[in-house]
């Protein structure tokens, strides 16, 4: 076993891991912030995306051990400070950006990265942003238009599929 410290959504943490436990895993099972969703364990779907020391990361790609010392923010820690929704996750509910929602919490970590990278993005540079992340709902349509919205920008009008 291995003790590992980082600080997570702002309060430092510590906990006892395998070598081979997933920073998902630590999250979900030793912390109990279950919001980092795990949807495929290969990498691919972009349901567990957390961001490490600012950066986008897919926590089923980084072992726990890695993010020892590191600043993780979960999908938990985008609230607002009085515990209401912060301006992504808004419009994600303002522009049912969501369905099922099983995907929602990695599509609101990885539109932060986004307009962290880039505060005004176009449609298209969201939709190859969101490459890696997989919705089996939505048709993406309105996830675009939450993400423009909350970077302050007008929505375009999306034809339906």
């Amino acid at each position: 076993m291995t003790r590992v410290a980082m600080t997570v959504n702002g309060k430092a943490v510590t906990g006892e891991v395998e070598g081979r436990t997933l920073l998902s895993s630590f999250l979900r099972e030793d912390l109990h912030l279950t919001g980092t969703h795990v949807g495929c364990d290969t990498s691919q779907c972009g349901a567990c995306v957390v961001h490490v020391n600012g950066q986008a990361v897919k926590a089923c790609t980084m072992f726990a051990a890695e993010a020892e010392g590191a600043d993780v923010t979960t999908i938990e820690g985008m609230a607002n400070a009085d515990g209401s929704l912060g301006t992504i996750q808004q419009a994600f509910q303002d522009f049912h950006g969501l369905q099922c929602g099983f995907c929602t919490p990695g599509m609101v970590m990885s539109a932060a990265a986004l307009l962290k990278e880039n505060p005004t993005p176009t449609e298209a540079e969201v939709r190859a942003y969101l490459e890696g992340n997989i919705c089996r709902c939505t048709g993406y349509h309105n996830i675009v238009k939450a993400i423009l919205a909350a970077s302050g920008q007008s929505v375009p009008a999306v034809a339906a599929e």
